[in-house]
This record gives C-alpha cells, sequence and structure tokens, in this order.
C-alpha cells in the first residue's frame, strides 16, 4: 500500500524558510511525478510543484517560481520542498502527491492537474505571519 507522509509544517515570519518532506513508502516510485499542491481555506488545491522522480526534471507554478525549490534523494525516498521568501498568501496545508509514469507528452500538458495524481498524503499546515 503505497504511502506518502507529509512534515516540516509550521509557523514562519514573512522572509523566512521552511523546508517540507514527503516520506514515499509502500511501492516503487520509479519515473513516477511527485508533486506539491496546497489549498488556503476557502480555495481550491492548487499546484506548488512537481519532479520527476527518476530522470529529476522540475515544474514550478509561477507563483513560486524562484521562491521554491523541489527536489528528491531516492536513497531515502524521500521528495522535499524548500521553501524561502515566504508570504502570507503561501499559508495553506501542502499535500503531497504521486502521479504514475505517464509518457512525457503527457505530464508535459497535465503536470499541474490534481487529478491526475494517484496517491495523496494527509498535508501539513503552512502558516506566514506579516
Amino acid at each position: 500500500q503505497a504511502q506518502l507522509v507529509e512534515s516540516g509544517g509550521g509557523l514562519v515570519q514573512a522572509g523566512g524558510s521552511l523546508r517540507l518532506s514527503c516520506a514515499a513508502s509502500g511501492r516503487t516510485f520509479s519515473n513516477f511525478l511527485m508533486g506539491w499542491f496546497r489549498q488556503a481555506p476557502g480555495k481550491e488545491r492548487e499546484f506548488v510543484a512537481t519532479i520527476n522522480w527518476s530522470i529529476g526534471s522540475t515544474y514550478y507554478a509561477n507563483s513560486v517560481k524562484g521562491r521554491f525549490t523541489i527536489s528528491r534523494d531516492n536513497a531515502k525516498n524521500t521528495v522535499y520542498l524548500q521553501m524561502n521568501s515566504l508570504k502570507s498568501e503561501d499559508t495553506a496545508v501542502y499535500y503531497c502527491a504521486a502521479g504514475r509514469p505517464r509518457t512525457g507528452d503527457y505530464w508535459r500538458a497535465y503536470y499541474w492537474r490534481a487529478s491526475d495524481y494517484d496517491y495523496w498524503g494527509q498535508g501539513t499546515q503552512v502558516t506566514v505571519s506579516s
């Protein structure tokens, strides 16, 4: 049974940094897309960043480009989201997700779409105070 467990959330002041972790277990995630999404109160879940587990290619939402970095440690089966220069609008529950292997063309078109991800973690709260 695939399992994704997030950690690292918390309360931070605007301009500060946090690093989220997503520990993956229960199956092999080779060639999966490992993504981070977030959901603020009263808003829809939105894409943040994603990385191909095997080849390391990445995509970012425009709102976080240049501030957030997604990475993975294959030996630890863990995906990270380094968040710098945090803003109050980054406040949300952050979810880790895994999407099964599909063609490169498909993922280039739909890496942002939550419905294309098959496994989800329980979420971790990030609160940025201004």
